[in-house]
């Protein structure tokens, strides 16, 4: 079955999912819509596409809405797809705040409507592969992981970086759905979570020159509790210059996986045992060793015509939303917090179904 998709937003991450109708034979991009008439302009032309207004786009024929919109608009833009009664799937966050995270969520059950949340990068070869492993026991029991992602943050490169400094972005916001959902994908859900976070400065330069107030934390150190006993340490910083941490690790009690960069679809993955002097890459044996953004999308409505749940869930991103919240509730009170929301691990993809 084939499913017409409209796109809101048309920013930087907009060709991405412009592009998804070449990957995934069941998605067709037919309409593109942005508060930017020039930039909405240019990608219906150059991807042959419907440029619309917002309101025609939700009336229109489009099966599902890709909400690209900035983090503060989500839960807004997400609100009125459902009202207009068509599926939706969003670029992290959910929303900013955890009280639209809820709502959406009845919303979209009351309506009988799908939602899914980016990333979908869990649903990758990589990370599917890592799951695996430990599915067979590659290190034993697991106990801990170990995740990382040290930058110096994002206005270096990106064209308009203001809004990585704003409520509902920074490391946590960012970069956080990325990791915390790849953790849930391997480890299962957060029951509680301690937290340090800091603001370490109050502006930063975009390379344009244009300075940017700072209204959001730009380094966290987390310790999550996940309910299958596995403890996490998360450490998210657009605060460092240069840095040697690894990306993902995994301990258990015979081994260490060296799993990939949980924002890219592909490996490697690397594994040490006990006693091994050396890490051994293992075959990628999973489907999507490519960028292959908007798997998650292709997922979803696969799944709302098969009948059953998807992966890239609006429980799933709801749990991360709340895990974030826990974070920053817990730095700024100083004691655990615990979570109000619980999710099911996302089963793997099976091996031989194409989107």
């Amino acid at each position: 079955m084939n499913y017409r998709v409209g796109i809101i937003g048309c920013g930087n991450i907009s060709d991405t999912y412009l592009e998804i109708t070449a990957k995934f034979a069941s998605l067709e991009v037919i309409a593109v819509t942005d508060m930017d008439t020039i930039k909405r302009d240019a990608q219906a032309a150059k991807y042959g596409v419907r440029a619309l207004e917002l309101g025609a786009l939700l009336a229109s024929d489009v099966d599902v809405i890709v909400n690209l919109t900035p983090p503060a608009a989500h839960a807004s833009v997400t609100m009125q797809a459902l009202e207009a009664g068509k599926h939706v799937y969003s670029e992290k966050p959910l929303a900013v705040s955890l009280e639209d995270g809820w709502a959406i969520r009845e919303s979209a059950a009351q309506k009988g409507l799908r939602v899914g949340c980016a990333p979908d990068t869990f649903l990758g070869a990589g990370l599917q592969t890592s799951r695996e492993l430990l599915e067979h026991g590659a290190i034993g029991q697991p106990l801990n992981a170990f995740a990382s992602m040290m930058s110096r943050g994002p206005e270096g490169w990106h064209p308009n970086p203001g809004f990585f400094y704003q409520p509902g972005a920074g490391p946590l916001f960012d970069m956080g759905p990325y990791y915390i959902t790849a953790l849930i994908h391997l480890f299962g859900g957060v029951k509680s979570v301690t937290a340090s976070a800091r603001k370490s400065l109050e502006a930063r330069v975009a390379g344009s020159g244009a300075v940017i107030p700072v209204n959001t934390v730009t380094h966290v150190s987390a310790n999550l509790e996940c309910e299958s006993g596995c403890i996490a340490t998360l450490l998210l910083s657009f605060d460092a210059q240069q840095s040697t941490l690894p990306r993902f690790e995994l301990y258990g009690t015979t081994g260490t996986l060296l799993a990939p960069d949980p924002n890219t679809f592909g490996g490697p993955v690397l594994l040490r045992g006990a006693e091994s002097e050396h890490w051994t890459e293992q075959p990628v044996t999973r489907p999507y060793i490519d960028n292959s953004r908007g798997l998650g999308l292709a997922e979803m409505m696969h799944a709302a015509g098969q009948g059953h749940p998807h992966r890239a869930s609006v429980d799933l991103a709801l749990h991360v939303l709340e895990t974030m919240h826990a974070i920053l509730k817990s730095a700024e009170c100083g004691e655990r917090v615990k979570l109000v929301s619980s999710v099911t691990q996302p089963e793997l993809l099976p091996l031989s179904t194409a989107f």
